[in-house]
């Protein structure tokens, strides 16, 4: 599998994942936040290799906002 390709679809499967457990609004759901910054950062390497700019901004917008959650969280 193309690694662009492979990088789309972990985004893909750890921010269904992650949607999935915040959804189900259960004890472990704020690990929800680990999940969503690893489909972030994985979306923001396809994006860049795809030059996809705004895809990119996104996804690096994502992340600052998901480790703005895990502080907030976990700290």
């Amino acid at each position: 599998m193309h690694s662009t390709k492979r990088y789309k679809w972990i985004g893909t499967l750890t921010g269904i994942a992650a949607a999935l457990l915040i959804a189900l609004n259960i004890s472990i759901s704020k690990y929800a936040f680990f999940l969503y910054l690893t489909s972030a950062i994985t979306w923001a390497i396809a994006a860049y290799r795809m030059q996809d700019r705004p895809l990119y901004y996104l996804q690096v917008t994502f992340v600052m906002v998901n480790m703005v959650a895990i502080w907030r969280w976990f700290f």
